[in-house]
């Protein structure tokens, strides 16, 4: 009990510190064809596939991936089996191109669309 006290605490702290994490609001301009090469480049499809569709290793992140404050905050701190990747090994602008990459990513396609899926 005491230590999720502390957490939590810590937590509210850290949101508070200058420079720990962007504002709230609309993501950095980003590239999506760079964040195409540098979702390769990272490694980030090995988990969550080359499409950002996920897998047994990673969860879906696109193509409608979560805002860019968070998305942030979670490859900066991630929780589970994920490592951190800290700014001197990409970049807020990585970060930014990457995000572009998977909001750019086509929808699938609706579920009444699939004949096999509505039988």
């Amino acid at each position: 009990m005491r230590f999720s006290i502390l957490f939590a605490m810590a937590s509210a702290l850290l949101a508070q510190a200058p420079g720990s994490a962007p504002k709230a609001g609309a993501a950095p301009s980003g590239n999506a064809q760079n964040g195409k090469k540098l979702f390769v480049r990272d490694g980030c499809y090995q988990c969550h596939g080359l499409q950002g569709q996920g897998g047994a290793a990673g969860p879906r992140i696109g193509p409608r991936p979560i805002a860019f404050a968070a998305f942030t905050m979670y490859v900066r701190q991630p929780s589970g089996q994920m490592p951190p990747y800290t700014s001197k090994v990409v970049s807020d602008q990585e970060l930014a191109d990457i995000h572009a990459f998977l909001a750019s990513l086509p929808q699938p396609p609706p579920v009444k669309s699939i004949p096999a899926l509505n039988q």
